[in-house]
């Protein structure tokens, strides 16, 4: 009865034939049931708060790219994605394929309306069942209704720390960093109000010792795991290494007031960044970095190459703080796969596995497996994406298309004899949850 019930499962998540993935190759049928049978830890994801706040919750990321300049979407993102019809039937009955018209969105969202008021403030955890994902690391500005342990946990953004002075001029290199310095703006306000004050103070050592410090102690009480930086979409990844007297010199020039220069400022987020990194080792948090081509057309996707990132693995100091480099680092996979070999890095999936076919995604997942198999997570980065593609719809295919990589990379190995059935499903599940849960101490 267990095994029907594990194929049954298998099947539903469409592990054992790729259908509706433009891939004939099929999954070991054991593997199938082995990847099915795990309920997943996923390591970053951006779910909204439950019904009635749902409609007004925006702290589900510090930077949203919902309101950005257009940009030329991937095609998972697009309202015709096939995939998306059978999301809709999953999570709500909803049996009219894309695209829609005004009318069949209209018909998806009392569909979708109809799911939350029988759910209530269990809508988030319901979703999370609907994906096998037992725990969901949650990337937020704060907690709230129905996004709540055990279920989710904490992962709070740290980037407008780094930002303390005027940032009219980091603001005006493109529309998209105007936007997002706005937005930066109004997490170091909350953050300054949390130690008191409406402004920096005059000294960074009384940054460091009233400000940052106390931010990191006071989210790790409240339940956080991890930090995340969105950096990449701020500035480039090329840290320098100033001195504490350099850093104060250039914070003290410009803190009272005047637009920094770029030059000076950028070795100021640089100490800022090693200072809290630093921090974050003591505390026992891991640090959270996306590390893929993003979102906007702005993007840089050189200065987010995670091989600038390598002077900061080798920094002794740093060898105490874990690094999870997120989205698998897209399109340097290659690159970010051989910084594993650094003891405190980290990789996972999410996002790719939503916008890449799990057999693409499987050539690359396979390299990392058999290069450092214990340091690769699962993971979603379910978002709201558009009024199609909300988060849960995103959860539920990112989390079908990681498992069927999953299952494509183990099959692949098998049959070429490079593990035993065994192996295949101690790796299915150390991906899934197992690393996520030596890394986090769950």
């Amino acid at each position: 009865m267990k095994i029907r019930h594990l194929v049954s499962l298998a099947v539903s998540a469409g592990l054992l034939l790729l259908a509706n993935s433009g891939v004939s190759q099929q999954i070991d049928p054991a593997i199938a049931e082995q990847i099915a049978a795990v309920w997943a830890i996923d390591n970053h994801a951006h779910p909204v708060l439950a019904p009635p706040r749902d409609t007004t919750d925006r702290e589900f990321d510090a930077l949203p790219v919902l309101s950005l300049e257009s940009q030329s979407d991937p095609v998972a993102l697009r309202p015709d994605f096939p995939l998306l019809g059978a999301a809709w039937k999953d999570l709500y009955g909803f049996e009219t394929p894309p695209p829609l018209d005004a009318d069949g969105l209209k018909r998806l969202k009392e569909a979708r309306a109809r799911v939350k008021k029988q759910r209530g403030q269990h809508y988030p955890e319901w979703i999370l069942d609907r994906a096998r994902i037992g725990t969901m690391l949650a990337n937020r500005v704060a907690m709230g209704r129905g996004v709540q342990p055990p279920r989710f946990r904490w992962v709070p953004f740290l980037d407008a720390l780094l930002f303390p002075l005027d940032n009219s001029g980091m603001a005006a290199v493109s529309p998209d960093r105007k936007e997002f310095f706005a937005l930066e703006e109004g997490v170091r306000r909350r953050y300054l109000a949390e130690a008191g004050m409406s402004a920096p103070p005059a000294t960074l050592d009384e940054y460091l010792k009233v400000v940052v410090t106390p931010i990191l102690e006071r989210q790790k009480a409240a339940g956080a795991v991890a930090e995340k930086f969105e950096l990449a979409y701020l500035r480039s990844f090329d840290f320098a290494d100033p001195t504490r007297v350099e850093a104060a010199k250039l914070y003290a020039k410009w803190v009272q007031g005047g637009k920094p220069d770029a030059a000076e400022y950028k070795l100021l987020q640089d100490f800022l960044f090693r200072y809290i990194a630093v921090d974050c080792g003591r505390l026992g948090m891991p640090i959270q970095l996306h590390a893929m081509a993003g979102a906007g057309s702005y993007f840089s996707i050189a200065g987010g190459n995670p091989l600038l990132l390598e002077p900061l693995f080798n920094d002794p100091r740093l060898r105490k703080t874990n690094f999870v480099l997120l989205h698998g680092g897209w399109p340097f996979v290659r690159e970010i796969g051989a910084l594993l070999q650094k003891p405190n890095v980290y990789l996972d999936i999410s996002q790719q596995s939503l916008t890449m076919t799990p057999y693409t995604q499987a050539q690359w997942l396979r390299e990392w497996l058999e290069w450092e198999p214990e340091k690769v997570l699962f993971g979603t980065d379910g978002y709201p994406y558009s009024e199609e593609l909300d988060w849960p719809e995103s959860t539920w295919i990112a989390a079908r298309n990681a498992r069927q990589a999953l299952g494509i990379a183990l099959t692949g190995m098998l049959e070429d004899d490079e593990i035993s059935r065994k192996r295949a499903g101690e790796l299915a599940r150390v991906v899934l949850r197992g690393n996520a849960e030596a890394l986090y101490k769950f």
